[in-house]
């Protein structure tokens, strides 16, 4: 008994693993795009140039702030030297140390710094839309491929139901055969031929499922998987409705919501600022400059106090009554001692504070140059940003007429697979009367079964050319 539960358990978990599996195998439109934006290799770099951006729009807010340095050093000589301490010079083995904190502060340099300010801020809002903009070229891409796998897998449907028909009747006709109730003697072989025709659609429509499934899977940067299998997309979201919006208020859309755009947009106005710092450098800079530092030299010594002796000046005599006497002096005696380390540190403390005016007069047309290198650097991206708006016009247009077309065809063939239906009707009626040949059944099937794949193919070019639009004005969805 327990071993049945044993086995039950590891049945339950095989389920389970098998049903996860077949899930995961499963995809949406939603998981491929989710996939497609993280592993795809230009999306991650224009992250990472977007990093780069930010982070040179910080250090450009950063470089208002003081700038300090600090420095220490050692030096050994031997023979003639300075000594640090009493600025004169020995003639010994030396040994010095240098200690110093320095800062200073840009008061003024022609707003250059505030602008370089501006114009990291604005190069990185690009470098965000640049990112958002090839996650957006990803997802257009990827939604081709997809609708393209869908609009296969719509023609292998309705290929394998022509195939079905036509096994149907060739079964029929080879019963008439055995009877003899064929009208023509080539009947049996006109109705193999087509068999054999729908089995040649069978296998190019599943080809080029297939390809499409391998375009999808290397847009998502994964290993192909010919199993995968993908969700529909509503029905009803994909049959075509007349577009009232024109191409005009659609380009106007696509001017304030496209990221491609706005990147466009702000990298001039970046440049622009980039021409204002270049102009910065001609004013004069003003700038406050402090420090302090000190100094240690082996060489520091110092006159210590030792004691103090007491003796006749030689020579010099007082007249008293008793006669002459000695005069007497005290001599205070020192002795020589090296200075410590930390008293040098202390006693030779200094520091300094200073205003520093640099005015440019001359420099050999540098700054000019890199005023003229500036506006030719604008006047490239103000190009830039017109072709832009050229090339998004004419995409605009270019879908706009591809699903202006789509519609009108659609609507026509769908008029056509109508009168196809009721043609093939009457003439399969008409067949199995006898009334006409099996040359007239085929051409009548395959005007029916052309119309409808066609039907196909213009639904879905119509919701290709329709998604791209509503990306164009920023309300993709799905």
């Amino acid at each position: 008994m327990r071993f049945l539960k044993y086995v039950f358990v590891i049945l339950i978990i095989s389920i389970s693993q098998f049903v996860a599996a077949q899930q995961n195998n499963t995809y949406t439109l939603q998981d491929c795009l989710a996939i497609a934006v993280k592993n795809n290799l230009q999306v991650k770099q224009s992250s990472l140039n977007a990093e780069s951006n930010h982070l040179a729009y910080l250090q450009a807010k950063e470089n208002l702030l003081p700038a300090v340095s600090g420095s220490a050093g050692r030096t050994l000589s031997q023979g003639r030297a300075i000594n640090s301490v009493t600025n004169t010079y020995v003639n010994q083995s030396l040994t010095s140390d240098n200690y110093g904190l320095n800062g200073s502060l840009t008061l003024f340099n022609g707003l250059a710094l505030q602008n370089a300010i501006k114009q990291a801020s604005l190069a990185y809002e690009a470098g965000k839309m640049d990112f958002q903009a090839a996650k957006d070229i990803v997802t257009l891409n990827l939604i081709s491929n997809y609708l393209s796998i869908l609009n296969n897998l719509e023609i292998i449907e309705q290929v394998k139901s022509q195939l079905e028909v036509s096994k149907q009747t060739v079964a029929r006709a080879e019963i008439y055969e055995k009877e003899g109730a064929n009208k023509a003697a080539s009947d049996i072989y006109d109705f193999k031929g087509q068999q054999a025709s729908n089995e040649v659609a069978v296998v190019t429509a599943q080809n080029s499922l297939n390809a499409a499934k391998l375009s999808l899977f290397q847009i998502m940067n994964m290993p192909y998987n010919p199993d995968a299998t993908f969700e529909p997309i509503p029905a009803d979201a994909i049959l075509p409705q007349q577009m009232n919006t024109s191409t005009e208020q659609i380009y106007q859309n696509a001017l304030n919501e496209l990221p491609a755009v706005k990147a466009a947009r702000l990298r001039t106005e970046s440049y622009e600022k980039a021409l204002k710092v270049s102009k910065g450098y001609l004013y004069p800079n003003l700038n406050i400059s402090g420090g302090l530092s000190t100094t240690y030299s082996s060489a520091g010594q110092k006159s210590v106090f030792t004691d103090s002796t007491t003796s006749a000046v030689p020579g010099m005599y007082v007249n008293s009554v008793g006669g002459k006497q000695a005069v007497f002096s005290t001599q205070a005696n020192y002795a020589t001692q090296n200075i410590s380390y930390a008293d040098q540190f202390k006693n030779n403390y200094g520091t300094y504070l200073a205003l520093n005016l640099n005015i440019p007069i001359f420099s050999n047309f540098t700054k000019r140059n890199a005023i003229s290198q500036a506006k030719i650097n604008l006047q490239i991206y103000q190009n830039l940003e017109d072709n832009v708006k050229v090339q998004l016009r004419q995409n605009i247009e270019q879908a706009y007429y591809n699903m202006s077309s789509a519609y009108n065809r659609y609507q026509a063939i769908q008029g056509q697979v109508n009168v196809y239906s009721e043609s093939f009707r009457i003439n399969k009626l008409r067949y199995e009367a006898g009334v006409i040949t099996s040359v007239d059944y085929i051409i009548a099937k395959n005007n029916l079964d052309n119309a409808k794949l066609n039907l196909i193919s213009a639904k879905y070019d119509y919701y290709t050319s329709n998604k791209l639009l509503d990306y164009y004005q920023g309300k993709l969805s799905f």
